[in-house]
């Protein structure tokens, strides 16, 4: 799994439906952690259980707190396969490397109910859908996380 994990003072996704209407699906009001996350075609429950460890104990807030410290931060997670796409040849990117919908979309699921489960408040995007993702990126602080 890869993820873009940024600081926002907040943050918000919006699923663009075909018809035009915009629903807004998830929501940071505040403080915390905007999570672009990709899947590729080896990650499983281990990587999931690694990066949610990783980001709800990473101390990158403000005052060098993470997402578990008081006053409670969140975190927005966004699927993102793009993130695994490859642009070393050519001038289109291939995206072999990401996981198919079926594989991917449970294990963003479980990100999401990991962190929860470690006691982080969680809003997400909707997986496949045309989102819109909207941040004020706070720093800015933004890395790159690759699972083992």
């Amino acid at each position: 799994m890869r993820a873009v994990v940024q600081r926002v003072t907040r943050a918000a996704v919006d699923v663009v439906h075909p018809d035009g209407r915009v629903e807004r699906t998830g929501e940071l009001d505040g403080p915390g952690l905007l999570v672009l996350v990709g899947v590729g075609h080896d990650d499983g429950p281990e990587q999931v259980r690694w990066l949610a460890d990783k980001l709800s104990g990473l101390r990158v807030l403000r005052e060098e707190r993470s997402v578990l410290d008081p006053p409670g931060a969140g975190v927005l997670l966004v699927s993102q396969f793009t993130l695994l796409g490859d642009v070393r040849r050519g001038r289109r990117p291939t995206w072999a490397a990401a996981a198919p919908p079926p594989v991917a979309a449970p294990l963003v699921d479980a990100l999401a109910d990991a962190l929860r489960s470690r006691g982080v408040e969680v809003a997400t995007g909707r997986f496949g859908a045309d989102m819109r993702v909207d941040l004020v990126n706070d720093g800015p602080v933004t890395l790159v996380v690759d699972t083992p």
